[in-house]
């Protein structure tokens, strides 16, 4: 049976057919699976052989001068920064008494802001003794920086309050004299300077005990602000869980082993453009796919479906053969075992009626090292072929795989059975099969699709003939031609050999 497409389809080809895509990366779910258990592994691994080193934690409560309801969190990132710092650090060292480099010292610990006035220190070490007494004289030193911090910033506004104080003072003092030198006169405008001077001297008594007060606030609040400054939390040793830790990392690393797989398998899915589906497959062949078969035996419940898939397919080829005046060829894409089996059954259906003959033409030795038993088909290769008597049948098994002799096919048969699995070859080397055949004027029969995905819902049936009318037209033009709309080419018998994981029936 040779199809031929008869119209392109209107709407342009997708630049990535997601459903291709989606079957092409199910389909290589060992590869993704695979990476997955990597990842599991290699993370369980790390947890176990990369133990974390001993920890300790404590927690900082940070009181701020300039503290506000509304602050969004800058003190205490402050505070973190000023924790890192080199100054903390040494003190740390010299109240552990140790000789470490600060610098080396800042990467073994870091400071986490939990809120605006809540800081918490996490500190590595050798031990666990160690870790808490780093923790400790780290908090203490950073509790005795922020205080002298704090004092100092109080001192220097309470100097400035007081200096301006003097100030006023010493003005007041001059304008005290002035009152004091002045007698009291009847002229007007010497009133109204002691008027001036005695309003003076009110607003500068003012001032001074408004400096007086806010000097006084200013050293008030740096008690308050050094109380509130303390070591909420005591310094304590982390306990670690190796089975937590590894159930951890485990399923860190099988999530990342999941992804990375998935996108390899996406990406080489697109990179390769190997056909899965069978819409695909029947255009770039040009053929129908007229029967499925698993690759496997598959599942013991599905042994019976797949044996039954076999013989509906061995049957269909049986009559194919029967009717044809032309010698029927297999040829094979990515599966010659698969090939082998169809051949065998299809030439034991056959040899009920007559001798029958296989051509072996595969590049394997499928076929060369069947032995055979009475009254079974026989097995010859290629060179013996031309001695084969014209009554026996022949059945030649081939393939198209890269690098096969092309005119060596028409050998082997002048009509052809493809025999394919989904996935193997590119689309570009199903475009040169169909060519060569073409060329060889072999025609293809159709395409027995190996491995098919369980879940594919498209057609692979291609159809000769002119695109169907409107049914109006389509009603004159019977009644014109008084025929009840006969096609202009024979529509062929339902092949069927639906075999695999479903129920869908056969096609």
């Amino acid at each position: 049976m040779t199809t031929s497409r008869n119209s392109e389809s209107s709407a342009p080809a997708p630049l990535l057919d997601l459903q291709s895509l989606v079957v092409a990366v199910r389909r290589r779910r060992r590869l993704w699976c695979a990476m997955a258990l990597l990842g599991l592994f290699l993370g369980a691994a790390v947890a176990v052989l990369m133990p974390p080193p001993p920890s300790a934690v404590t927690k900082v409560l940070v009181t701020h001068q300039e503290d506000q309801p509304n602050d969004t969190g800058t003190l205490i990132r402050t505070d973190v920064e000023l924790l890192g710092t080199t100054r903390i650090a040494g003190k740390a060292l010299d109240a552990l008494k140790s000789a470490e480099d600060p610098e080396e010292f800042t990467r073994d610990y870091r400071g986490t802001g939990l809120t605006n006035n809540l800081l918490q220190i996490d500190v590595t070490g050798d031990t666990d003794a160690d870790a808490v007494a780093r923790a400790e004289a780290l908090a203490d030193a950073f509790v005795a920086d922020h205080v002298r911090r704090m004092r100092a910033t109080a001192k220097a506004e309470s100097k400035a309050l007081l200096d301006q104080r003097d100030r006023m003072r010493d003005e007041l003092a001059q304008v005290n004299k002035a009152i004091g030198g002045r007698s009291p006169e009847s002229d007007p405008q010497s009133s109204a300077s002691i008027e001036s001077l005695f309003a003076r001297r009110a607003e500068l008594n003012s001032r001074i005990a408004d400096f007086d007060e806010r000097a006084a606030e200013a050293r008030t609040g740096t008690p308050r602000i050094i109380a509130g400054t303390q070591i909420v939390d005591a310094p304590r040793a982390v306990e670690h869980s190796l089975p937590k830790t590894a159930g951890t990392h485990a399923g860190i690393g099988l999530l990342l082993g999941l992804v990375l797989g998935l996108a390899v398998a996406a990406v080489g899915a697109v990179v390769a453009d190997r056909p899965v589906l069978r819409r695909e497959i029947a255009e770039n062949l040009g053929a129908s796919v007229i029967a499925e078969l698993p690759r496997r035996s598959g599942r013991v419940w599905q042994l019976r479906r797949t044996r039954a898939a076999r013989e509906r397919l061995t049957t269909s080829l049986a009559r194919t053969v029967r009717g044809s005046a032309e010698p029927v060829s297999l040829l094979e894409l990515g599966c010659p075992r698969s090939a082998s089996v169809i051949a065998l059954a299809l030439a034991g259906e056959l040899a009920e009626e007559g001798p029958v003959v296989i051509v072996d033409g595969l590049p394997g030795p499928q076929l060369a090292n069947h032995r055979q038993k009475a009254g079974g088909p026989a097995v010859v290769s290629g060179e013996r072929a031309a001695a084969l008597s014209s009554q026996e049948r022949r059945l030649g098994v081939g393939s198209v795989a890269p690098g096969t002799a092309w005119t060596d096919l028409r050998y082997l048969g002048t009509r052809t059975v493809l025999v394919v699995r989904a996935g193997h070859g590119r689309a570009a080397w199903l475009h040169t099969v169909a060519r060569q055949l073409a060329d060889q004027r072999i025609p293809v029969i159709g395409v027995v699709l190996i491995d098919p995905d369980p879940r594919d819902r498209t057609d692979g049936t291609l159809w000769d003939g002119p695109p169907p009318a409107p049914r109006g037209q389509s009603e004159r033009l019977a009644r014109q031609n008084g025929t009840g709309g006969q096609r202009r080419t024979e529509r062929h018998p339902a092949w069927a050999a639906r075999g695999g994981d479903n129920d869908q029936e056969a096609r």
